[in-house]
């Protein structure tokens, strides 16, 4: 217990987060043993791909503080989808859809950074409304229908896997979240979100473009958003207008449960991905013992409510 406590915050997270690993695998092997098969490990990463994604353009918003936060990537990743398939149908090479969709998000997330930075909206209210905005035009685009003809080259990437490991989990999400750790860590671009965070107002002083990182990274969770939506379409074979739903909620509580701080300048990406695994887990462990998707939502709240009592009590102790 007192070497936890003399760990800094980031490692105390990713350390409680590696017990509650071992906890959630012993209960559920206890409970249902044939849970741990090959196909359960691909379907748990193949979930986690796209809440990975999406949560690391979460947590750059949120890095970068002045009550950042982005409601919209659910939205965003939804009618990225639903833009580039219409897209295809309206003309545009197959051989363009991914470009399209990483594109489309990119807009959208630039235009959440046009609201926050330019127009001065608080980002819960811009996002919130983008949020809406993005949702009800991917319905009313498409009429709640989902968008077939994505091109048979795409599939076969999008539903792979390599020793059980989902392709876009090994193409996509490790090499992103490890250049997003580098970028981070050892880029001028990186200690300029941290400074951000930790205090905007001398961020400023000493000359960091405050508003023009922002505005970045809003387009970065947009972008991110996208990938997430091309994921989607490679592995369903199909755009669906509401293929981001409740996405803006489970990236923000992998975000906090990974480690970073609500108001921004702590944390880090490696607790992120630790959490989203965990987090579809404990979902899919869930799910096998058919338990309602109501407790589901209740047990995830619980779970981080929990991990956040255990961080703020273990600091106050130390």
């Amino acid at each position: 217990m007192r070497n936890l406590l003399k760990l800094s915050g980031s490692n105390r997270i990713l350390v409680l987060l590696a017990l509650l690993w071992i906890v959630v695998i012993l209960l559920f092997a206890a409970l249902r043993p044939t849970m741990f098969s090959a196909s359960t490990v691909t379907t748990v990463l193949q979930f986690s791909t796209i809440l990975a994604l999406v949560s690391l353009g979460q947590c750059v918003v949120i890095l970068a503080g002045g009550s950042g936060i982005d409601l919209s990537v659910g939205g965003t990743m939804s009618l990225s989808v639903v833009l580039a398939m219409l897209a295809v149908k309206a003309g545009l090479p197959p051989s363009l859809l991914p470009l399209a969709c990483v594109f489309a998000g990119l807009l959208l997330g630039l235009f959440n950074g046009l609201l926050v930075t330019r127009l001065k909206i608080l980002p819960l209210i811009a996002t919130l409304g983008t949020l809406f905005i993005y949702s009800g035009l991917a319905l009313a685009l498409t009429g709640g229908a989902a968008q077939s003809g994505v091109p048979g080259w795409l599939l076969p990437w999008g539903r792979g896997a390599v020793l059980s490991l989902p392709m876009p989990f090994v193409t996509l999400v490790v090499p992103v979240f490890a250049v997003a750790a580098v970028l981070l860590l050892c880029s001028a671009w990186g200690r300029w979100l941290f400074a951000m965070g930790f205090n905007e107002r001398s961020a400023r002083l000493v000359g960091i473009p405050v508003d023009r990182a922002r505005l970045l990274v809003y387009g970065l969770s947009g972008l991110l958003a996208g990938v997430a939506g091309l994921v989607s379409l490679a592995w369903l074979g199909s755009g669906r207008p509401n293929i981001g739903q409740n996405l803006e909620l489970e990236s923000l509580t992998a975000v906090m449960l990974g480690g970073v701080a609500i108001t921004g300048g702590v944390g880090g990406v490696g607790g992120v991905i630790a959490a989203v695994i965990l987090l579809v887990t404990l979902k899919t462990g869930l799910l096998q013992l058919n338990v309602n998707t109501v407790w589901q939502v209740g047990i995830v709240g619980a779970l981080l409510i929990a991990v956040l009592l255990i961080e703020r009590l273990s600091k106050r102790w130390s």
